[in-house]
């Protein structure tokens, strides 16, 4: 079962190699302090005008997009993300020294609408467990990291259900993860459907993010454990790795990086590597 790593004080020496297993890193006192203003804006609920589900912010264009909230809470809202993306890119840092050679940043978000009660998909319905794989952007192994932080002003936990472990979730979901046919990840680039070509592994991690959300009986039945995160908590996880819901709960910032496979701690135990070894096949190859 997936296990919750407490960190407190110094860094332990294998945090790294505790993500990589699945297992989700706990900041109680992350040391990443709002300010008055924040603080009022998402009381007042500013950032919710337009009820988007994420708002993103770009730190390579410094551009919020996602809400209609105007000046000065929007001004407010993008130097709160901003300050987030730099702390959350020091706390990789400070977690996994060894990433940084192959560690990139993605958009920075921030998620100020309750979850609980959201209709929506089944696909796009994250209150069901899945694992994280993006139709439009094709990762072609690299590693999906994620570091977020429940900021709400009213107390509001935000809760995850969690589990099983990868392995077992690829091994239940495999047989339903369907293949493209030949020509079609040539043209879904060519035509703007994904950013670049998917590879065997992004093809498959699709499949399988599809089938378990599709899944109601393995949703009510398999493995789970609840985890409540509180105000002012900060957690990461490899969220390509560990079957995750978000259940309920409202304003958390949230931070995505890519992490090359070469500089994974335990390769071995990534999602591509165990994929690769339950199918026969070289997933890492871009597809046609």
């Amino acid at each position: 079962m997936i296990d919750i790593i407490e960190i407190a004080g110094a860094m332990p020496h294998d945090a790294a190699a505790a993500l990589e297993r699945g297992d989700i890193l706990l900041f109680r006192e992350s040391g990443f302090a709002l300010t008055g203003p924040e603080c009022a804006m998402i009381e007042a609920g500013e950032a919710a005008v337009g009820l988007a589900k994420n708002i993103s912010y770009d730190a390579a264009t410094c551009e919020v997009k996602g809400t209609e909230m105007p000046p000065p809470g929007r001004d407010v809202l993008k130097n709160l993300m901003a300050r987030y993306a730099v702390f959350a890119r020091d706390l990789v840092h400070a977690v996994a020294p060894s990433y940084q050679p192959g560690l990139k940043q993605g958009r920075t978000s921030f998620r100020p609408a309750e979850i609980a009660g959201r209709e929506t998909s089944w696909r796009k319905d994250d209150r069901r467990r899945h694992v994280d794989a993006f139709p439009s952007t094709p990762t072609q192994g690299a590693r999906i990291l994620r570091v977020f932080m429940n900021v709400d002003q009213a107390g509001t936990p935000r809760q995850w259900r969690v589990g099983p472990d990868f392995e077992s979730y690829a091994k239940n979901f495999l047989p339903r993860a369907a293949r493209l046919p030949p020509g079609a990840a040539t043209l879904f680039a060519l035509t703007g459907i994904t950013k670049t070509r998917r590879s065997g592994y992004d093809q498959v991690m699709l499949g399988l993010h599809d089938a378990a959300k599709r899944d109601t009986a393995w949703q009510a039945s398999a493995p789970a454990r609840d985890v409540s995160f509180l105000p002012g908590q900060v957690w990461m996880v490899f969220t390509d790795q560990t079957p995750h819901a978000a259940l309920a709960g409202r304003n958390a910032l949230e931070q995505s990086f890519y992490v090359a496979p070469e500089v994974m701690t335990v390769p071995e135990q990534s999602p591509l590597a165990v994929l690769s070894r339950l199918t026969g096949r070289d997933l890492a190859r871009v597809l046609v």
